[in-house]
């Protein structure tokens, strides 16, 4: 999958944590490991269902950040283009030959309306999200300046609390207003409910849901009775995908972190009472950790700490193992509780991030690991990208 980083100009530590060939115990840490079997079914997993569905899947890149994966996820998966929240980060994967790049968020500042308005010229289909009436004439003057097109969807505040507009009136007002602008083309509406993507419940995260698609549907009827269809009606996480893509309303999934399945997600439960990491979806990313010192009977320390890691959903688990357990955290040293001494200097574990979209944030590199063996190394190429 990789075609653009050139393997015999890097050194393994200076450079990269790991070479392709290399055993999987040679891997230097902290670093991120993918496990390319359990991403690839994910992927696979994923499309097959929003196909079976009669729904398109644009996938969430501000999870991984990585033009290589998003490539996968097409070629596997089928997915139709990627969301992005920063225009920089619409950039990366523009010029990394994604063909549809949504700005699932507000741009309004004149430079990056600007640096939008150009995007279209790499070859991209490019859309973003509006709120704002006055946001209109400076995409539409961006866009005329440029000689492109702008694709621009009505946001929606389904529940989030964040952006959005929350009336029916305020959609078709907006709408109209694109739909009229010259280099502009209203292209439907974006209405993702994030707030209870992690709520543990499957029953309060369908009664979320439900309240939003009453909402979203009323906007689309509004919308119809001037005369305006919707390209896209979009949304969808990974905690309620199955709800949006039975409502007759949605017609595109936005679903992130399934690909890759952090400790946060892991820990909902689908419509049985059962974990969704636990059937539903495999853990594909870990922070490969090295145990760096056992001084203190109790506890080893490892070199995976905040400076590896997000932990604003919660420590990390490890992977495959209840006998040894993640307890603290400093910047460069991670704490182990080991009451029974199971673990030595240099042993490797394999930590389950708490929130894997920021913890990507943190690293240049994908490690693909498969049979015990590095297969490839991925940039996280939107790494850092937040402007």
């Amino acid at each position: 999958m990789n075609t653009h980083v050139n393997f015999d100009d890097l050194e393994v530590g200076y450079d990269v944590p790991a070479l392709p060939g290399m055993d999987e115990a040679d891997i230097q840490t902290p670093c991120l490991v993918l496990d390319l079997d359990a991403l690839e079914r994910n992927i696979k997993k994923m499309g097959d269902y929003a196909k079976s569905h009669g729904m398109r899947h644009r996938v969430h890149g501000k999870m991984h950040k990585s033009v290589d994966v998003a490539k996968l996820q097409e070629k596997l998966g089928g997915a139709v283009g990627v969301c992005c929240q920063k225009v920089s980060e619409a950039e990366v994967f523009a010029r990394g030959g994604i063909k549809d790049v949504m700005v699932s968020n507000q741009v309004t500042d004149l430079a990056k309306i600007d640096r939008l308005a150009r995007m279209p010229k790499l070859g991209a289909r490019v859309l973003c999200c509006v709120d704002d009436p006055a946001n209109v004439a400076d995409l539409s003057a961006a866009a005329v300046k440029h000689g492109t097109q702008i694709e621009c969807l009505v946001e929606i505040d389904c529940g989030a609390g964040r952006c959005g507009v929350t009336t029916t009136q305020d959609v078709v007002n907006i709408a109209k207003l694109i739909d009229a602008a010259e280099g502009l083309k209203f292209a439907g509406i974006q209405a993702y409910q994030g707030a209870m993507q992690h709520m543990d419940s499957y029953a309060d995260r369908k009664a979320k849901v439900d309240l939003a698609i009453a909402q979203v549907a009323d906007a689309v009827n509004g919308l119809k009775a001037q005369g305006l269809e919707c390209d896209i009606v979009g949304g969808g996480g990974t905690g309620s995908y199955y709800f949006e893509s039975n409502s007759g309303i949605y017609n595109e999934l936005q679903c992130g972190s399934y690909a890759f399945m952090d400790a946060d997600y892991g820990r909902i439960l689908d419509k049985d009472g059962n974990r969704i990491d636990q059937g539903e979806w495999e853990n594909a990313l870990f922070i490969l950790t090295t145990v760096m010192s056992h001084a203190k009977p109790e506890k080893a320390i490892v070199d995976a700490g905040l400076k590896a890691q997000s932990v604003d959903s919660g420590l990390p688990t490890i992977y495959g193992r209840d006998d040894v357990e993640y307890v603290k955290c400093s910047d460069e040293h991670g704490v182990v509780s080991d009451p029974d001494r199971v673990l030595k200097v240099n042993d490797k574990l394999k930590l389950v991030p708490g929130h894997c979209d920021p913890t990507c944030n943190v690293h240049d590199w994908y490690v693909g690991v498969r049979n015990g063996k590095v297969e490839t190394l991925w940039p996280v190429s939107a790494r850092g990208k937040a402007y």
